[in-house]
């Protein structure tokens, strides 16, 4: 059986099980241990299995996103960990992006007392929060907006964002896997491929209980990337496979 071949009968016995372990899938295949790591590998790099414990399984899909409120129960330690490592790699005097989720927003509590700081943002939370608490000059994105998230979506803000030059983008994401980032919400491309064109430098700030997930819509892959900041729980198979990617990796 040729690799395509043997990685679609793999992908057919993944879907009929919630999870398969590598052993079954060697006494059914037929083939070595190597084999098999070689095509869920090939798998998971295509964005249609994640790698777990001695097994394998079909992404999450995710189909549609997150409301604010329901996001910011969420993952709360983890997310408190990596804003404390994304604000100590911002610079003195930097134009930062800030995009719309609760890890960001966790980030813009970490900046509040510098005053050397200009912040964008889509985020009406983040916004309101850095007007009443912070020292930082502020700039919101205007545009369309999505009242669940909070924030503003569309091509009017994306066109805002190729207006500016930007240090520093720390990108949020609900769903990211080996592939790299998806959304379900087709009014978030524009903003979300925008700011990466415009930023010299591309941090994705995410705790792991996203990775593994799946939407609609990609965004771009993980090598569009410069760094990832997310916590201890990210799987090690795709931390090896992150730094093959040459895309720095922080685990807070």
């Amino acid at each position: 059986m040729i690799p395509a071949e043997r990685q679609k009968t793999l992908l057919n016995l993944i879907s009929k099980q919630s999870v398969i372990s590598i052993n079954n899938l060697v006494n059914i295949l037929g083939v070595s241990h190597m084999t098999v790591r070689r095509d869920i590998q090939k798998l998971e790099e295509d964005g249609k299995v994640i790698s777990v414990s001695g097994g394998v399984q079909l992404l999450e899909r995710l189909s549609s996103e997150p409301t604010h409120d329901d996001k910011s129960l969420l993952a709360t330690t983890e997310k408190t960990a990596i804003s404390k490592k994304a604000a100590e790699l911002i610079q003195e005097h930097s134009t930062i992006y800030l995009d719309a989720g609760t890890t960001t927003l966790e980030i813009a509590k970490q900046i509040a007392n510098r005053n050397d700081l200009l912040v964008i943002t889509n985020d009406f939370v983040i916004a309101h929060y850095l007007m009443v608490n912070s020292q930082c000059n502020i700039m919101h994105t205007g545009g369309f907006i999505n009242k669940s998230n909070r924030s503003s979506v569309g091509e009017f803000a994306a066109q805002f964002l190729h207006q500016i030059s930007v240090d520093i983008a720390f990108i949020s994401t609900s769903s990211w896997n080996l592939k790299g980032l998806t959304t379900p919400d087709e009014q978030k491309i524009p903003v979300k491929k925008a700011i990466i064109q415009f930023s010299q430098k591309n941090i994705l700030v995410t705790d792991s209980s996203k990775y593994g997930k799946v939407a609609t819509f990609l965004l771009y892959p993980l090598s569009s990337l410069d760094t990832i900041i997310c916590d201890k729980g990210l799987p090690e198979n795709a931390q090896a496979r992150i730094a093959e990617m040459n895309v720095e990796l922080f685990l807070v």
